[in-house]
């Protein structure tokens, strides 16, 4: 298994959709069930054994940082936390290009700060990291089956083609992405300055035939709008009971 030290955390965006709540609070600092999406994210690395994760904010930035800031002070784990401020905002790609010098030169995870996932029988990242194969992958990404997504209720994402992943061709794709991946430094070169979705490197990746993906066995929630928070509370409560 390949031991993962360093992680990513996107919690940079505007939250459009989940307005009004975003209008005066980051949307990776919205509480689910009682924990916000931030921690939640950052909690699963450090019980993966990330010893340090980026947190990249633009905007609600000094929200962020006060948050990130209350978080290592309280010594609740040993994950070291390292802000990356974005003057203008970067898209995914473009934030985990400028946090790369913190996260070379091994393979890394990032997840999305507006998503929530509940592991299966043994923890997501570390299946990831069991699956990860650095002499075939460039990227590896958590994919979850569309039809049993909560909340989610858009087209899908990804197929695959053996254990590579392949475009939606068509009205729709059994797979959604879920927001959490292992990546690895080299997807980044060539890549542009400034801002650039993570989906351009998707797709160079997978031309080559090294995008991979594994099926998540957990639950997983798109918190996308206040309806999809109430419903995921809802899943959750169920679920905690």
């Amino acid at each position: 298994m390949t031991h993962i030290t360093r992680g990513m955390v996107l919690a940079a965006g505007f939250g459009l959709r989940m307005r009004p709540l975003t209008l005066t609070t980051p949307k990776p600092l919205i509480p689910v069930a009682g924990r916000c999406m931030l921690d939640r994210a950052l909690d699963h690395f450090a019980a993966a054994g990330v010893e340090t994760a980026v947190v990249n904010a633009h905007y609600l930035a000094q929200r962020i940082a006060m948050h990130v800031a209350l978080r290592m002070g309280s010594g609740a784990d040993k994950l070291g936390i390292l802000l990356s401020h974005e003057a203008t905002i970067l898209d995914t790609g473009g934030g985990v290009m400028q946090a790369l010098p913190d996260l070379r030169p091994d393979p890394f995870y990032v997840a999305n700060g507006d998503i929530l996932w509940r592991d299966g029988a043994m923890p997501a990242l570390q299946r990831l990291a069991a699956a990860w194969d650095d002499g075939a992958m460039d990227a590896l990404l958590l994919v979850y089956d569309r039809a049993s997504a909560i909340g989610y209720d858009g087209p899908g994402d990804f197929d695959f083609a053996g254990q590579k992943l392949r475009r939606r061709v068509g009205d729709s794709a059994p797979f959604v992405f879920t927001g959490v991946q292992i990546l690895h430094p080299r997807l980044f070169a060539g890549a542009p300055s400034g801002a650039f979705s993570l989906n351009r490197l998707y797709d160079q990746a997978a031309a080559a035939g090294r995008l991979h993906g594994l099926v998540h066995d957990g639950d997983w929630y798109h918190i996308g709008t206040p309806d999809g928070l109430a419903l995921a509370e809802q899943h959750l409560r169920s679920r905690l009971s």
